[in-house]
């Protein structure tokens, strides 16, 4: 099973993104399953439920949603295990600009949208500055050349990440997004032993303390769990 991470501020447009990219696997076969993260409340289950695929949430209600999800990013990999996925996709609650979400060795995508200031790729910390590929979105609200002064911000601060636009209302460049995030020849079993990229923002767990390490023997203190139904 492949699985990628996708983060980004609140309404960029990432589950937009994820539908349509979810629609160009669908075409190749490709059996793909979604968690969605999220704070107090979300509907977006249902949007991807439409699309027949398979899907959980969970809401972090008042912990970080950062600290939810890698607390249970371990039995989410193994609850896409047991539905055979060929892809799992796990999405972010929109996060606060110091979030750290993504993990050695998986694929991390950042979406960002065009509206948002051009100056918030400066403002924006881990989530932005380690994401492998960073989709901007909403580019068909703005002129050419704002497109190209935002993508050049967004270069600046992740000289190392691909940048790429796509529509998520007509999908366009998600097709071209699709074949850059799923390979035949990745099989993650469990990820006890990987570590966050970064570490995260400070609050009542031992993930506060600088703990990296992921599974239930390095969690202690304010650790909520995620409800898979099975």
């Amino acid at each position: 099973m492949n699985l990628i991470t996708v983060s980004g501020p609140p309404s960029t447009g990432k589950t937009s993104v994820i539908i349509k990219t979810i629609e160009n696997f669908q075409k190749r076969g490709v059996k793909v399953g979604v968690v969605k993260f999220d704070c107090l409340y979300t509907d977006d289950d249902k949007l991807y439920e439409k699309l027949g695929v398979p899907v959980r949430k969970g809401l972090s209600g008042s912990l970080c949603p950062d600290h939810y999800f890698v607390s249970n990013i371990e039995e989410v990999v193994q609850w896409g295990l047991k539905q055979n996925l060929d892809l799992l996709i796990t999405e972010s609650a929109g996060l606060c600009n110091r979030c750290s979400p993504y993990i050695e060795d998986i694929k991390a995508i950042c979406v960002i949208d065009n509206l948002s200031g051009i100056n918030t790729p400066k403002k924006v910390g881990p989530m932005l500055k380690m994401a492998d590929i960073v989709v901007i979105t909403k580019g068909d609200i703005v002129s050419q050349a704002e497109r190209e002064v935002f993508a050049s911000k967004v270069s600046s601060v992740n000289p190392r990440a691909m940048v790429m636009h796509i529509n998520g209302l007509t999908g366009q460049g998600a097709y071209e997004f699709s074949t850059l995030i799923y390979s035949d020849e990745e099989k993650l079993e469990s990820l006890k032993g990987k570590k966050l990229r970064f570490s995260m923002p400070s609050a009542l767990c031992s993930y506060c303390l600088g703990e990296t390490r992921i599974g239930a023997e390095h969690q202690m203190g304010n650790v909520k769990k995620i409800d898979l139904g099975d």
